[in-house]
């Protein structure tokens, strides 16, 4: 598939893999930060961001995503690099790890080790996050972003901070949310979304110590998994990009070497 993407640096390659409604620019903030040692791919989902849906036959799940995924970039010509991704895509990349495609991988936050509880707490959220976006026009939006009340009610389930966000990346992410033609499917196939197998690569798992979305206590079923400590990001939510872009920073490179 033609997906889209944002390129950025040289060195190893480095893909970044986002979550369920967002876009590559989830990554914005950390992309320049890692391009001074990586080849840094930034790279929209089927059916999320700017990149085409799959076709009718081809379901939305993790393992149809991660495939799209590798197709993708053996397409640039690449094999084997470091994977970084949140949420979904934290789960895609301990897939890849679990696959041995990757030389490396960090999930933050990543999906997947929730209880039956927390999976329908998270659905919810998500599907009430999803409805509003919707149901809000441009203007209506920049109304909202005008107020610290407004942008709770938006963004405080998915960072720590809400204040800390431009306008411009939360409209942008808005419209992303909005027009994700894979997002109903993608969700319900969440119900059937189980740990991947052990990995083959190194894996580093982190999670913000504020997050309201998969809240942290995820983090121990993650580390039992793992069979390593899940390392915790201080003050940071569910997208700990845009918290504090360069503690993420320093997390992916340790774990790349970079």
């Amino acid at each position: 598939m033609e997906l889209t993407y944002e390129r950025r640096g040289t060195g190893p390659p480095l893909v970044l893999l986002h979550g369920i409604g967002h876009h590559w620019q989830a990554w914005l903030p950390v992309m320049d930060l890692l391009a001074e040692r990586h080849d840094v791919i930034a790279v929209d989902f089927p059916g999320f961001g700017a990149s085409p849906p799959f076709a009718p036959d081809t379901p939305y799940n993790a393992e149809t995503v991660a495939f799209a995924i590798e197709e993708f970039w053996e397409g640039l010509g690449i094999s084997q690099p470091h994977v970084a991704g949140n949420s979904l895509g934290g789960y895609v990349a301990l897939d890849m790890a679990s696959r041995g495609v990757v030389r490396t991988a960090v999930a933050l936050s990543p999906a997947g080790f929730w209880s039956r509880t927390e999976l329908l707490y998270a659905r919810m959220a998500l599907r009430a996050l999803r409805r509003a976006a919707s149901r809000t026009s441009e203007g209506t939006a920049a109304a909202l972003m005008s107020s610290a009340l407004g942008r709770a009610a938006s963004l405080g389930l998915l960072v720590a901070d809400p204040s800390r966000i431009p306008d411009e990346e939360i409209l942008l992410g808005t419209e992303a949310l909005r027009n994700a033609a894979g997002f109903d499917e993608m969700l319900n196939s969440f119900a059937w979304l189980a740990p991947p197998a052990p990995p083959k690569a190194p894996i580093t798992i982190a999670w913000g110590d504020h997050d309201r979305l998969l809240p942290r206590r995820q983090a121990v079923r993650a580390g039992r998994w793992a069979q390593q400590r899940v390392k915790l990001l201080a003050g940071c939510g569910h997208v700990p990009m845009s918290d504090d872009p360069a503690l993420v920073a320093r997390i992916i490179l340790e774990t790349t070497g970079g």
